[in-house]
């Protein structure tokens, strides 16, 4: 990949725009409709990355394709030329990936999956799940997620205007000032 491809999607602050040119520029080895990609840095290898429909990836999500130990095992002792190794990552339909998470190599993310942020996935994460933590482990499943999302809709506001960020702030504050 060309550095200048590099450079322009991290020099574009529009997350939409940066999408658009991944797709343009068919930068990973799949991407499904409805992709969204919100990260500025292009990940190493993007060519063993695959994403299904539906995917929205937020920011400053790290997809690791590689591990480069063996530039210390072949500056050591062992007679031996370790391989550089890499594997992909496959990205199921209907997944959500939360900001500051690391996918690592050789990992299958199913349908239907919410990785809630800052979690490190290392194993694969099968249909239907909410995982979190590090490692990731599931919380729950992607229906109960759904169905607890959609108790607490009326309190989801989009900040439009400065009437709704004054009603996002009384209501912070309220819930916070009756623990």
């Amino acid at each position: 990949m060309k550095y200048s491809t590099k450079l322009k999607m991290y020099l574009i602050s529009n997350a939409d725009k940066r999408t658009k040119l991944l797709i343009k520029k068919n930068i990973f080895k799949s991407v499904g409709d409805n992709f969204f990609f919100q990260p500025r840095l292009i990940p190493d290898e993007p060519k063993l990355i695959s994403f299904g429909n539906n995917v929205a990836v937020a920011s400053g999500v790290t997809f690791v394709t590689h591990d480069v130990i063996d530039k210390t095992l072949n500056k050591m002792d062992y007679n031996f030329n370790f391989n550089y190794n890499c594997s992909p990552i496959e990205v199921g339909n209907n997944v959500f990936i939360g900001c500051n998470v690391t996918i690592l190599p050789n990992v299958k993310i199913g349908d239907n999956v919410i990785i809630a942020a800052g979690s490190i996935v290392t194993k694969d994460i099968p249909s239907n799940s909410v995982v979190g933590g590090n490692p990731a482990k599931k919380i729950s499943t992607f229906n109960e997620y759904v169905e607890q999302r959609k108790k607490s809709n009326d309190k989801m506001l989009y900040p439009s205007g400065k009437k709704e960020i004054d009603y996002i702030w009384n209501r912070f504050n309220n819930e916070k000032n009756t623990k």
